[in-house]
């Protein structure tokens, strides 16, 4: 689980070297009228890391991967993201995602491991699982990687600045 862990710790530091050179308000600009900025894109991160670092630790307590979803477009608007400091949210983005690997480096080879034939991965996953495909919590830790890495290359196509990596 180390892997994984390193691996997060290691996208998030990679992204915040050039995250944190972006021109003054660049952050808050949205490429079209209904699609994040990069400032709602990094709370959406926020709030995937915080739904997530507990389905994360329930996951080594439940026996199914069923987690209940969440109004993403909703949460992104509720909290007002594009208002919020830039280099706070940088801040939290990257102590959620310490938390997780903190979390991801000692979830057990079994409970990473173990087949969870319940799950609601095709509901709540970035590369959905189908319902009838059993599927890992380690699957699931690397889909969030994934969907993490996704949304990092979203930022950096809205603003084409100064990416390093």
């Amino acid at each position: 689980m180390q892997d994984i862990a390193s691996d997060l710790r290691q996208t998030v530091a990679d992204a915040l070297v050039w995250l944190r050179t972006l021109p003054d308000r660049a952050d808050a600009r949205r490429p079209a009228p209904n699609k994040w900025s990069p400032r709602e894109i990094i709370g959406h991160l926020i709030d995937s890391a915080s739904i997530n670092h507990e389905r994360f630790v329930r996951a080594q307590l439940q026996d199914d991967l069923v987690f209940p979803t969440y109004e993403q477009d909703l949460w992104v608007a509720k909290q007002r993201y594009n208002e919020q400091d830039w280099n706070g949210l940088l801040a939290r983005w990257t102590s959620f995602n310490e938390q997780i690997a903190s979390v991801v480096e000692r979830i057990s080879e079994r409970d990473m491991t173990r087949p969870r034939i319940d799950h609601n991965l095709h509901m709540i996953g970035w590369r959905t699982v189908a319902p009838t495909t059993p599927t890992t919590l380690e699957y699931f830790v690397n889909d969030y990687v994934g969907h993490l890495r996704h949304h990092v290359a979203q930022i950096y196509a809205i603003t084409g600045a100064g990416r390093t990596s």
